[in-house]
C-alpha cells in the first residue's frame, strides 16, 4: 500500500460547494443556491472553517484515512477525497478533506474512479472537520472541472480584494481595531515544523528561486541552508516568543506573518530585545545595530518589522488562549506580552512603506499557508488610525 503520510493544520469548519473531476467520459453536475456565490480556493475554505456554505474548487490529491494520511494509490473506500490548490501537493495541511456521500461515491469515489485522482474538482457542502482536519462533509453538489494541472497561484503584489476587509471600511480607532481582528484571527494554522516550507515560499529571492532573503542580513541564501549550525539560517520570531512566553507552540510561536529567516548568529543578536535605534553594528548584518536592550533593523526592513508588530499586537487580543499583545514605548519589557518602542515603529512604518517583496509575501501567506493578511501591508493608514 503506498499512502503519503503529512502534518495536518489544525481542523476548522465551513460549508462548500465542490466541482470535481471523475472521467473523461462522463460529468455529473447539481446546482443550488450555494452554487452561484464566488468559489473558494482551498486555502480559502481551510482558513474560513466556520460552518457556512460555499463553494470550493481543488485538485484531487487522494483518499484520506486518518488526520494527516493520505492514500494516493491502492484505495480503500469511496468515502472521501483529499483535495488541494495544486495538482501536485503533498501537505496534508494544505488539503480540504471532502466526504464523498452515498449519493455521490459511484462518480466520485476513489476506489471505484481511481482516475479522478489528479483531476480538478468543484463541490457544494459543508465545509466542517472530517477525520479531525479541515474539510467539506455532506455535499450537495459535485461535478467534473478541468483536466491540466493549474499553475501556481500567482501573487498579485497589490492590496486585498476590497471584500476581504468590508467589514472595516469607514471605521477609525478601536471600531477598526476590533473589526480588523475579527476578520485575520480566522486562519489556518501551522505546526512549527510547517513553517520551514512556509518561509522558503514566502521569503522567496525574486532573483533566485533556489534561496530565500534573510530579514536582517539581506543576503540570499539556499533554501537548504536552513538549522541550527554556523552561518544556517532559522526561524527568526520578530515578536520575540518570550515577550508573552508563547514559545513555538502552533498560536503566536507558528504565525508566518511574523516569522522570518535570519541568519543562525544574527538572530542569536537579536535574542529577544525590543526594537529602538542606535548601539554597535552587528556582524554579518550590514545596517543593523544593538545594545543591552534594544535591536535596530538595516533600513530596507525596518517597516517590514514594524507592519509584522503591528499586525501581531491586532491579531492576538487574548481572546483565543493566547496573551494579548500589545506594543509600547519601553525596551524593558522582560516577559510582558508587550514589545516596543512604539513610537520608533510607527516612524519606521512611514519611513520604509510595503515594497514589491513584502506584499507578495503577505499574498503568498494568505494563498497557500495561512488564509489571513497583514492589514498594515494592504492599508498602511490604517496603522495611525489605530494607534494615532
Amino acid at each position: 500500500m503506498n499512502m503519503r503520510s503529512v502534518t495536518r493544520s489544525r481542523p476548522g469548519r465551513l460549508i462548500a460547494t465542490v466541482v470535481l473531476s471523475v472521467t473523461a467520459a462522463s460529468t455529473l453536475v447539481v446546482t443550488n443556491a450555494a452554487s452561484a456565490a464566488a468559489t473558494l480556493t482551498v486555502a480559502q475554505a481551510l482558513a474560513a472553517q466556520d460552518g457556512r456554505a460555499a463553494t470550493v474548487t481543488g485538485w484531487v490529491i487522494g483518499q484520506p484515512t486518518a488526520t494527516n494520511t493520505v492514500l494516493t494509490s491502492a484505495y480503500t473506500g469511496d468515502t472521501a477525497i483529499a483535495i488541494a490548490d495544486q495538482a501536485g501537493e503533498t501537505s496534508t495541511a494544505r488539503m480540504l478533506y471532502v466526504q464523498v456521500t452515498a449519493g455521490w461515491r459511484s462518480g466520485f469515489g476513489l476506489l471505484t474512479n481511481p482516475s479522478l485522482r489528479g483531476r480538478q474538482v468543484t463541490a457544494t457542502g459543508a465545509l466542517t472537520a472530517y477525520f479531525s482536519h479541515g474539510g467539506l462533509k455532506d455535499p450537495t453538489a459535485m461535478s467534473l472541472g478541468g483536466t491540466t494541472p493549474s499553475p501556481s497561484p500567482t501573487p498579485s503584489g497589490t492590496t486585498s480584494p476590497s471584500a476581504y476587509y468590508a467589514a472595516a471600511t469607514g471605521k477609525t480607532g478601536p471600531a477598526l481595531r476590533t473589526a480588523l481582528h475579527t476578520i485575520i484571527r480566522v486562519q489556518t494554522k501551522l505546526s512549527y515544523d510547517q513553517v520551514w516550507e512556509a518561509l522558503k515560499d514566502t521569503d522567496q529571492d525574486p532573483a533566485n528561486p533556489a534561496n530565500v532573503v534573510l530579514l536582517y542580513s539581506g543576503r540570499s541564501q539556499s533554501k537548504t541552508a536552513n538549522g541550527g549550525g554556523v552561518d544556517d539560517w532559522n526561524r527568526e520570531h520578530v515578536w520575540a516568543k518570550s515577550h508573552g512566553d508563547f514559545g513555538t507552540a502552533t498560536g503566536p510561536g507558528t504565525d508566518v506573518h511574523h516569522l522570518r529567516p535570519e541568519d543562525v548568529s544574527v538572530n542569536s543578536a537579536r535574542g529577544n530585545k525590543d526594537f529602538d535605534t542606535g548601539g554597535s553594528a552587528v556582524a554579518q548584518a550590514p545596517g543593523c545595530y544593538t545594545d543591552a536592550d534594544s535591536f535596530e533593523p538595516r533600513d530596507a526592513v525596518k517597516g517590514d518589522v514594524a507592519r509584522m508588530i503591528l499586525y501581531m499586537a491586532i491579531r492576538y487580543e487574548g481572546d483565543d488562549g493566547w496573551p494579548d499583545l500589545e506594543p509600547n514605548d519601553s525596551v524593558a519589557n522582560g516577559s510582558a506580552p508587550r514589545l516596543g518602542r512604539l513610537t520608533k515603529l510607527l516612524a519606521w512604518h512611514e519611513q520604509d512603506p510595503p515594497d514589491a517583496f513584502e506584499q507578495r509575501r503577505n499574498q503568498r501567506i494568505y494563498e497557500r499557508w495561512q488564509g489571513n493578511r497583514n492589514p498594515f501591508v494592504d492599508h498602511p493608514e490604517w496603522a495611525r488610525a489605530i494607534w494615532g
